[in-house]
């Protein structure tokens, strides 16, 4: 993909997964959601006594893949150092309405206040791409 083509993709919605080095061990990686503006940081938001936060915390990094789950498939693969800051509701609130529009978005705010009034959002600024566009090869 060029530049424009991979920042595109990674602001359409997809659910993300994210990878962060943890210990001796493999790699944490779970489905996250996510936020990207082009030429911006990836951003997501977690509790700060979450593992992934004490994983990225540990790691100053992440990664984040994005992929469509039809065929012919793209994927983008992103990483990059991070830094933690307090998520305001604002924000909160544009993500739950990203992947869940305006109204579920509401509710789902509403319903988890209570257990994410300490969240953080983690923003990771882009060093590495990775990208796959099989509609170029197939088309």
């Amino acid at each position: 993909m060029t530049k424009a083509e991979r920042e595109a993709f990674l602001a359409d919605v997809h659910v993300g997964v994210i990878g962060i080095a943890h210990n001796e061990q493999g790699p944490l990686t779970v489905p996250i959601w996510y936020s990207y503006e082009p030429g911006g940081t990836v951003n997501v938001i977690i509790s700060p006594s979450s593992l992934k936060a004490r994983a990225i915390d540990a790691a100053g990094r992440f990664t984040l893949c994005a992929q469509t789950e039809a065929a012919p498939y793209q994927y983008v693969s992103v990483e990059g150092p991070a830094v933690a800051e307090p998520v305001d509701a604002n924000e909160r609130r544009a993500m739950a309405h990203r992947y869940l529009g305006p109204e579920l978005g509401d509710l789902y705010v509403a319903g988890t206040q209570d257990d994410a009034k300490d969240n953080i959002v983690v923003r990771m600024t882009p060093e590495r791409w990775r990208t796959t566009d099989y509609n170029k090869q197939f088309a």
